[in-house]
């Protein structure tokens, strides 16, 4: 039988809060804990591993929604190719969205720039005069 724990002593060793155990239990990061009759809930080492993998996706830049695509990957996946391939074209694709906003952002400083320089012009026109 798997080391059980009550959801205090997961939630010191995740680094997370309960509201987060709960807020993930309702999306499906994690399975929900196992009750017993006296209502409390247990929690596996299973669910201490992937609430550690959630944060380091998490570190990662994937969004949660994103790690719910992969997370059960890193547990089907011993090898952890499967799931490690499908990170790498999540960042792949962060990398190329980062990129269009750099370039949409560089467009926008540009066309700031032209019409200070436009304005700028024309209150020298008007010293001038």
């Amino acid at each position: 039988m798997s080391h059980r724990m009550r959801i205090g002593d997961l939630t010191e060793r995740a680094g997370v809060t309960q509201r987060t155990v709960r807020y993930y239990e309702s999306i499906g990061l994690i399975p929900s804990g196992e009750r017993e009759g006296n209502g409390q809930h247990y929690y596996t080492e299973e669910t201490l591993a992937r609430l550690r993998k959630i944060d380091q996706l998490k570190r990662l830049g994937l969004s949660l929604e994103e790690i719910r695509d992969v997370i059960d990957l890193y547990f089907l996946d011993p090898s952890g190719v499967q799931p490690k391939q499908k990170v790498l074209g999540i960042l792949r694709q962060h990398l190329a969205e980062s990129d269009q906003k750099i370039g949409a952002l560089q467009q926008f400083r540009a066309e700031l720039q032209a019409n200070i320089e436009r304005f700028e012009n024309w209150f020298e026109e008007r010293e001038d005069h």
